[in-house]
């Protein structure tokens, strides 16, 4: 039988090269979802026309009664959870000094309360079956901190603890937790990026090219796969050397 992949947030970006590339190499695969819209149906279209086994699951992440419900129906239509990838996230950047109340608490309820809501309604189901891998996107910023990023950088950074944290826990019972700090990556959030700006940031980095989401989706499957199986409680930077 396939082990099933659960990854959240996977209709665009880095969580849908994730969801494919699991997909692609055998894996089931339970994409999550907020809302219905032209990603979704891209992603659908996408999965059918490759033949991969798939189920869909809409829930906000951010919402703990949400993720229980969709983590249940998850194990329901696959019958098990074998990885959990905590992708969905957000970003509201700006200085703190025009930062808003509900944009800073906005951020941390998606990327970082939303990775523990989903973890805790996935790891009991994890510790009864004594096997699972957790994988959770973290970011280089959250490792480095980003002026303008004062949100996103302190919910990174809490994935990164709750990693570690995490690991510590339930390495005795088979299940390995680790993260994925991904760098500049060549998706919708630098698209709209203007080409001076993508320069500079190139600049910086020592390979002189962003990344792109086939670079982060093919960490998560070696860690998700038996070669990583003496790995946890790590954090991988996929960032071209960016970050050191």
């Amino acid at each position: 039988m396939s082990d099933v992949a659960l990854i959240t947030g996977a209709t665009r970006g880095i969580g849908r090269e994730i969801a494919f590339t699991l997909g692609r190499n055998g894996y089931e695969v339970v994409i999550n979802y907020r809302s219905e819209n032209q990603d979704l149906e891209d992603t659908i279209e996408l999965f059918k026309k490759e033949g991969i086994k798939f189920y869909t699951v809409k829930g906000d992440v951010s919402s703990f009664e949400e993720s229980e419900r969709f983590v249940k129906e998850a194990i329901e239509k696959a019958g098990k959870i074998d990885v959990l990838v905590n992708n969905a996230g957000i970003t509201k950047d700006t200085l703190i000094a025009r930062m808003k109340k509900e944009d800073f608490e906005s951020v941390i309820d998606v990327n970082l309360v939303g990775t523990f809501n989903v973890t805790k309604n996935v790891i009991s189901h994890m510790i009864k079956n004594r096997k699972g891998r957790i994988i959770n996107i973290s970011s280089v910023v959250g490792v480095s901190g980003n002026a303008g990023q004062t949100n996103y950088s302190a919910s990174k950074a809490g994935i990164i603890g709750f990693t570690k944290s995490l690991a510590k826990e339930v390495g005795s019972r088979n299940i390995l937790v680790n993260a994925v700090a991904p760098g500049f990556i060549e998706t919708n959030m630098t698209d709209v990026l203007k080409d001076n700006i993508k320069e500079e940031i190139e600049k910086a980095i020592p390979l002189k090219r962003m990344g792109t989401p086939k670079d982060v989706a093919n960490v998560v499957k070696f860690l998700a796969s038996e070669d990583a199986s003496y790995i946890t409680g790590q954090v991988i930077n996929i960032d071209g050397g960016m970050v050191m």
